[in-house]
């Protein structure tokens, strides 16, 4: 999937959400054009992305981007689109730390204008490690960066988690903790056990998924430390950077109230599937760049907490990532694309990768 073409995401037009976005504007800054608008080539598997700009003598900037909920005519990738909170969140982060996160600018929860929720936010200049081709393949910036350039963006993605973890207040993150009961990352677990059921529901079970979560009982961390805010999607796909350091942190729809190792495991793993994924199809890809022993070292000299359970929180990237690919892989049978195969666990892109975690041989 990450070197095929990208999958279906939406039966949206972006012209029509064009003209329908003229007309919403207009009861903001009457008189308002949008011009040069565009859908990003690296636009998301769940909500979407639209760029523009804005021509208006009172316009608050020139470059916007518009993130919309998903279509929900097009099989969702979550069940949930709350862009009022990932509005909120970024507001947060933008007043508390010195993480650079985009000025969020209008927030519209009335679906009726463009179909869906919806919030604009200013647009980041700079460039993001691409997922397709994934920036471990050849031909890339990324790729063809020196060995002291990686090294640079690499250490200041890390210092992107540890300032997000040490200067937002925790009591403003609190909000984020879901219903049920228990510590944070139980209830993190417990969400996305809910999550899982909602993906495979009238739908043939993965047993490979089921016996991860199994694995994370029996290992469950005996202490799973202080609950933080935790970016999400961690990676540094989500990153738009100016030069080889962070310019703009996206993507804050995972945004969650967990510990710190939820984010570096996140990190740890989603760099690891790409790379995995690059060996596979027999390039080297980048096997020096975000090590796991590196990035938990980097962190611990930032912040002087000594990351923990890594085994536990990487495998738990991993289980997660196996849920959202899962649910992209019955999407792309839902339109059509790829036929369902006999095993369910076939239709994860790293089901191998995922079982040696759990059998305790992939590290």
């Amino acid at each position: 999937m990450a070197t095929a073409p990208r999958p279906r995401t939406t039966t949206r037009d972006p012209e029509e959400l064009g003209r329908r976005l003229t007309a919403w504007l207009d009861r903001h800054l009457p008189g308002a054009r949008i011009g040069g608008l565009a859908v990003p080539g690296s636009n998301g598997m769940s909500s979407e992305t639209l760029l523009f700009d804005l021509d208006h003598p009172d316009a608050p900037v020139r470059g916007c981007a518009l993130r919309l909920a998903a279509d929900p005519a097009a099989y969702t990738v979550f069940p949930v689109y709350d862009m009022a909170r990932q509005y909120r969140v970024m507001r947060l982060v933008g007043e508390h730390t010195d993480v650079p996160v985009p000025r969020v600018l209008w927030l519209e929860e009335d679906p009726e204008p463009l179909g869906a929720p919806f919030f604009v936010m200013a647009r980041a200049e700079g460039r993001v490690p691409p997922d397709v081709m994934p920036y471990t393949y050849e031909g890339n910036w990324l790729h063809a960066a020196t060995d002291a350039e990686r090294a640079l963006l690499e250490a200041e993605s890390v210092s992107v988690l540890a300032r997000l973890h040490d200067q937002f207040p925790v009591k403003e993150a609190e909000f984020l903790l879901p219903e049920g009961t228990g510590s944070p990352l139980r209830r993190h677990v417990d969400a996305q056990r809910a999550y899982y059921a909602w993906v495979v529901e009238g739908l043939a079970p993965s047993p490979l998924i089921e016996s991860a979560f199994g694995w994370l009982e029996e290992h469950w961390p005996v202490d799973e430390g202080p609950a933080v805010l935790g970016w999400g999607d961690a990676r540094i796909g989500n990153i738009v950077y100016d030069g080889f350091t962070p310019a703009a942190v996206l993507d804050w729809e995972m945004a969650a109230y967990v510990p710190r190792e939820v984010d570096l495991g996140w990190a740890v793993y989603l760099h690891r599937f790409f790379q995995d994924l690059t060996v596979g199809f027999g390039q080297p890809g980048l096997p020096g760049f975000l090590k796991r022993d590196a990035v938990e070292r980097r962190y611990a000299e930032l912040t002087g907490h000594t990351p923990r359970d890594m085994e536990f929180h990487t495998l738990y990237a991993a289980l997660r990532h196996a849920i959202v690919m899962l649910r992209i892989a019955y999407r792309q049978v839902h339109f059509g694309e790829v036929e369902v195969p006999g095993d369910p666990d076939g239709l994860i892109l790293h089901h191998a990768t995922l079982a040696a975690m759990v059998r305790g041989s992939y590290w």
